[in-house]
This record gives C-alpha cells, sequence and structure tokens, in this order.
C-alpha cells in the first residue's frame, strides 16, 4: 500500500508539473526562416509548454493556401505585403502584424573562388544560376531586383535556374545542378564552405518578414503565445543568429 501511495504521489507531482493548459497551433513559415524556426519552436515549447507546428514553403504560395481555407492560425511571411493584405481581407487579426525579421541576399557557389562580388555576375562565366520563383518567394523577387539593378537581368536570364523556394534555390546549387545561387544569408549560418557575396542593400527592397496571427487563431492559446514569444528577447536572440536584422536596426 506504501508503494502505491508513494506511485500515486510522484504521478501527482509529475502532472502538476505539466502545464495546465498546453494548446498546439499550426504555423505557415516561410521558407528561409525554416531553421530559426525550428530553434525558436524548441524553446517556446520548453518554456510554455505549447507546441508550434511548423510547415515550410513559399510565401505566395501560403497565402493562396490560407485564402482557401488551410487550416494555419500563424503566417511567418517573407515579405509584408502578403500579411497586410490578409489583414485587409479580414483573414488576419488587426494590429497583430509585426516585422519579426529584415532578411539578406546572398549570392553562394559551394566552390571557393567563384563568387568575387558582383563582377562575378557581369563576367557570367557559369552555365546555371539558380534564385526562387521571384512571383511566390520574396527572395527570388529580392534577386530579380539585384539583377536588374545592375543592368544585367536580360543578360542572366538564359541562365536562371527556378526552384519554388528558397529552400531549392539553396538545393541546386548544394547538389551542382547550379554553380551558383542567390540564397537567404541564413541558410549558410555556421558554414564557411564555398565562396559568397552579400548583396548590398541597395540594390534590391529590403526583405521584410512580417508575422501576423490569424483569424483561426485568434481563440487559440498556443497561436496568441507564439506570436507574442517572436517579439521576447530569447526569439529575438535567435533571429539575429541566423543573419537577420531585427526591425529597427540599420
Amino acid at each position: 500500500m506504501k508503494l502505491l501511495r508513494l506511485i500515486a504521489v510522484v504521478a501527482g507531482l509529475l502532472l502538476g508539473s505539466a502545464p495546465s493548459h498546453a494548446a498546439q497551433t499550426n504555423v505557415a513559415v516561410a521558407a528561409n526562416f525554416t531553421d530559426a524556426a525550428k530553434e525558436i519552436a524548441a524553446v517556446f515549447k520548453q518554456k510554455t509548454g505549447h507546441e508550434a507546428v511548423l510547415s515550410f514553403g513559399a510565401s505566395g504560395q501560403f497565402y493562396t493556401q490560407i485564402t482557401q481555407g488551410a487550416p494555419f492560425q500563424v503566417f511567418l511571411s517573407a515579405d509584408d505585403s502578403r500579411p497586410k493584405k490578409l489583414v485587409e481581407d479580414g483573414l488576419a487579426v488587426e494590429g497583430s502584424r509585426f516585422t519579426y525579421a529584415i532578411g539578406k541576399l546572398v549570392l553562394w557557389s559551394k566552390s571557393p573562388g567563384i563568387v568575387t562580388g558582383e563582377e562575378t555576375l557581369k563576367t557570367a562565366s557559369f552555365a546555371k544560376l539558380s534564385i526562387c520563383n521571384p512571383a511566390a518567394a520574396p527572395y527570388g523577387l529580392a534577386a530579380v531586383e539585384a539583377m536588374k539593378s545592375l543592368n544585367l537581368y536580360d543578360k542572366l536570364k538564359p541562365k536562371l535556374v527556378e526552384g519554388a523556394t528558397i529552400t531549392q534555390a539553396y538545393q541546386f546549387v548544394e547538389t551542382g545542378n547550379a554553380e551558383l545561387g542567390f540564397v537567404a544569408l541564413s541558410q549558410l549560418t555556421g558554414s564557411e564552405t564555398g565562396s559568397r557575396w552579400i548583396v548590398p542593400q541597395a540594390l534590391y527592397n529590403p526583405i521584410r518578414q512580417d508575422a501576423v496571427l490569424l483569424k483561426t487563431g485568434s481563440g487559440n492559446d498556443a497561436a496568441s503565445a507564439f506570436i507574442t514569444f517572436l517579439r521576447s528577447p530569447e526569439a529575438r536572440a535567435i533571429i539575429e543568429k541566423y543573419g537577420y536584422v531585427l526591425d529597427g536596426q540599420s
């Protein structure tokens, strides 16, 4: 009897230590933010007990899915226009939208010495240059803007290989299907392999990445908590670690 009583006490303590209102939220995340989002979600669960179930893809595709009733409660876009439009369309909570990160575009090659700066694009001594779909993925749009700013887009267009997401654009380079490509700086965090050129901000419009609470998540404790947690010092430190600029920084 004493053993049974002890087991009951221990079980009660364990149950009492678990979050009493732990919930789950489905979060649509722009592909460039994959690694940072995974780390943030892990800390979020540790701190709150809530679970953020992450799906990764192109912002444009997520926008279309959300307008068609996809079961997401939070949207972390790679731009600021789509979250704004979701608010205007009545599909997201007014006042919940904010810029959680500002992204940086990088020209990257797996091989050392290939990328030396804008001169690499001007000489164009390569067969394939990867980008992501500029209609669906803001980093692809930024890549096109950069090439146009350098008056090189028409020259380079025949060499472009297009991925649906920034992840696919990266994979084209990683697998050797393109000698170099435009990727997100966050994808190169912790790696010094190959050669790279951080594209000057003057060549493309800032990649302001906005988060928004969707109307489907307005009554979800985990969704609201996740949006709040994105603004926390813990989350902001992780975002900076992956090479993003925080709103308000230069």
